[in-house]
């Protein structure tokens, strides 16, 4: 779940939205369709491409097997897991994954209270903006509604892209 929020850019809400049907395997990936969102209150839908990772961390293949393992085929993606182990039938909440975040932080030995389930989202957009990415890219991946809320995200991101100092140190 982890690695799909941080990859889409997405919201907790779109995240938790998730079902299998939105799924298609495709040979670079996965397509995820968001059937709703914050920014598409008409459910037009809008279709974000996850790409197979070269590295530990794919997404892809963490979403393969997450769905071969709980045995899910149909209904939601991410749900919650008692702790007997069991997997409930359905969604999990949009403030269970700031639960989640919280608590793999913290299990990473960081100080979880400047987290939280928003924090995939903008990492992401983060990430992505120090990468180069341009911007209409990023917001095509996360949905922004304009520049002016994505440089919320990435402003601080930017700050050592082509940093002068760089060429100095």
């Amino acid at each position: 779940m982890l690695l799909i929020g941080f990859a889409g850019g997405f919201r907790r809400s779109e995240l938790v939205g998730l079902t299998c049907g939105d799924v298609e395997g495709v040979r670079q990936g996965i397509i995820l369709t968001l059937g709703r969102s914050k920014t598409d209150q008409t459910g037009e839908g809008r279709k974000i491409g996850i790409p197979l990772a070269q590295c530990r961390w794919c997404p892809v293949g963490a979403l393969e097997q997450w769905l071969a393992t709980s045995g899910i085929m149909d209904g939601a993606l991410f749900r919650p897991i008692d702790r007997h182990g069991r997997i409930g039938r359905k969604a999990l909440s949009a403030g269970a994954v700031c639960l989640i975040v919280k608590e793999r932080v913290y299990a990473a030995g960081i100080d979880p209270s400047g987290y939280s389930g928003h924090s995939l989202r903008a990492g992401w957009a983060t990430s992505a903006a120090q990468a180069g990415a341009p911007s209409w890219k990023i917001r095509q991946q996360t949905g922004h509604a304009s520049e002016a809320m994505l440089a919320r995200y990435i402003r601080d991101g930017e700050l050592f892209h082509d940093n002068a100092a760089g060429a100095l140190l």
